[in-house]
């Protein structure tokens, strides 16, 4: 008679489930965690975390420093640059700027941060004949303007916003414009969207008026990322929030 071995203390999905605990215990900002850290982050005792480590460090996720601290290593980021190419930004962001300029008008626009810079990525130009010239691809200094100030937005000011950021001749004297952070999945920035006009007619009076309808799309597009509120953040661009 064979004697049965016995079944191993962490089943599949068990042990699956600790793995991914020890990887998302990294945030960012975090260059690399002690045993210590990873035992307070993730509530497993030493032993567990040790031999998950082998097997991450064995499949290029985990990199053990000199230290004895762990840190971020190169597969994720491969897995990240396969997540970025399968996102597709474009499809997500330019049907919200097409809709924006419809509805309010203006140019619609997405903007990223570049360097000491703000990049227009994605650009839907407003139907009228008095409009900003600017085309995908243009720089602009990270001034006072409102996307510039979107784009400097940590995610806790950003879901805090009750209103879209608003500038009046920040870059260009005769323009105007309002912005919203756009967090993705993993609450990080993605961008600003933003909307402008000619300073004449996109005056703050008449940004409050577009208040709803840009809270609204940014929510639409944020969800279309893969973006949820944690739970205990304040949600200004949750559906409840806009009055």
């Amino acid at each position: 008679m064979v004697k049965a071995r016995p079944r191993p203390a962490v089943n599949g999905v068990a042990s699956a489930d600790r793995v991914l605990t020890v990887l998302t215990a990294f945030e960012i900002g975090d260059t690399a965690l002690s045993l210590v850290e990873l035992v307070e982050r993730t509530g497993l005792i030493k032993s567990t975390i040790m031999r998950l480590m082998v097997s991450l460090e064995n499949h290029g996720f985990i990199t053990r420093m000199a230290d004895g601290r762990y840190q971020l290593a190169s597969e994720v980021m491969r897995l990240n640059a396969v997540y970025q190419e399968a996102l597709d930004l474009e499809r997500h962001v330019m049907p919200r700027l097409n809709y924006l300029a419809e509805q309010t008008g203006e140019t619609a626009s997405f903007y990223v941060r570049h360097g000491a810079y703000r990049m227009c990525q994605y650009r839907v130009n407003s139907s009228h004949r008095l409009r900003l010239n600017l085309q995908p691809g243009d720089m602009r200094p990270m001034d006072e303007a409102a996307g510039a100030q979107a784009l400097r937005a940590s995610y806790q000011v950003g879901m805090a916003l009750e209103k879209p950021y608003y500038s009046r001749g920040a870059t260009d004297p005769h323009a105007a414009s309002i912005a919203l952070p756009i967090y993705g999945a993993q609450h990080e920035l993605m961008g600003a969207l933003v909307v402008s006009g000619p300073a004449s007619r996109l005056t703050e009076e008449t940004a409050d008026t577009l208040k709803n309808v840009f809270f609204e799309t940014a929510r639409d597009l944020m969800r279309s990322l893969g973006f949820k509120a944690a739970d205990n953040k304040p949600a200004a661009v949750e559906p409840d929030a806009v009055k």
